[in-house]
């Protein structure tokens, strides 16, 4: 069927009008993409709802120009290649963006095809069998299923911001940040010595006293204490000097007796 001159120009007029569309969308589509892969860290939730809403309405305007009734019907309409080459076209590369250099027997297929590819053909078929399967009780119950994900998915949505900031806030708080068990050992080791091993200091063992190593650097050691008048008697560090008893002069206390025999055991290595 040939066309007026009239329903040329409004052809021309409509295809025009619908590339200048698509070039918007592509050019905001870019832009979004760009963000996403280059300035996500800055990126905030409603700049993608922006974004998104700038496509959605471009989408919109143009199957709203495609539904009006000035416009031409596409569909009608047929592409016939009238010349195929092998050879680079510098003019379809500049219209095409560099992405099609040649308009050959290879790409035609592709880019003049009026329906899907035999394997989306295919796989529209096995959904359309697998659906065909399903009863409607099933349907049915499949359908109130994915609408109650789709409501509990809304409503955190339309939650204000602020009571989800409490609750991650509250549930920060309560949780524990230390373990008691853990604080309960180490309290009763360091307050009764639970759980710690009893080891010896390092050093040969004494014969004849198991469990008495030797003399360390630290131990009891003797001391010159003055007793009355006797100038050369010597006391063990081991007690309270006890004081001169009237009537008794030179003699040595009972307990720093003691205490010397003590200390020259201890001192005597071969002590039984």
């Amino acid at each position: 069927m040939l066309l007026t001159q009239r329903e040329e120009k409004q052809l021309e007029a409509s295809v025009d009008s619908l590339i200048s569309l698509v070039a918007l969308t592509k050019n905001a589509l870019q832009s979004f993409i760009y963000k996403l892969e280059n300035e996500y860290e800055r990126l905030t939730w409603p700049n993608v709802l922006d974004n998104f809403g700038l496509l959605s309405g471009q989408l919109n305007t143009i199957n709203k120009m495609l539904k009006n009734e000035k416009t031409p019907s596409f569909r009608s309409q047929v592409i016939i290649p009238l010349v195929l080459s092998q050879k680079p076209d510098d003019d379809l590369t500049v219209l095409t963006e560099q992405r099609v250099p040649v308009f050959s027997h290879e790409i035609v297929p592709d880019y003049l095809r009026t329906k899907p590819d035999p394997e989306v053909e295919e796989q529209e078929k096995q959904l359309s069998t697998e659906a065909a399967r399903i009863g409607p009780d099933v349907a049915q119950k499949q359908i109130q299923a994915l609408n109650k994900m789709c409501s509990n998915l809304l409503e955190k949505l339309n939650n204000p911001r602020d009571d989800r900031d409490a609750e991650s806030a509250a549930s920060r708080l309560n949780k524990p940040s230390f373990n008691p068990g853990d604080t309960n050992a180490l309290v009763a080791a360091v307050a009764f010595g639970k759980g710690l091993s009893k080891c010896r200091p390092p050093g040969p063992m004494a014969p004849g006293h198991p469990g008495q190593g030797p003399m360390m650097s630290g131990g009891p050691t003797l001391q010159q204490v003055t007793i009355g008048g006797g100038g050369g008697q010597q006391a063990g560090m081991g007690g309270p000097v006890a004081p001169q008893q009237q009537g008794q002069p030179g003699k040595m206390p009972s307990s720093i007796k003691t205490n010397i025999k003590s200390a020259s055991a201890s001192m005597h290595p071969y002590n039984r």
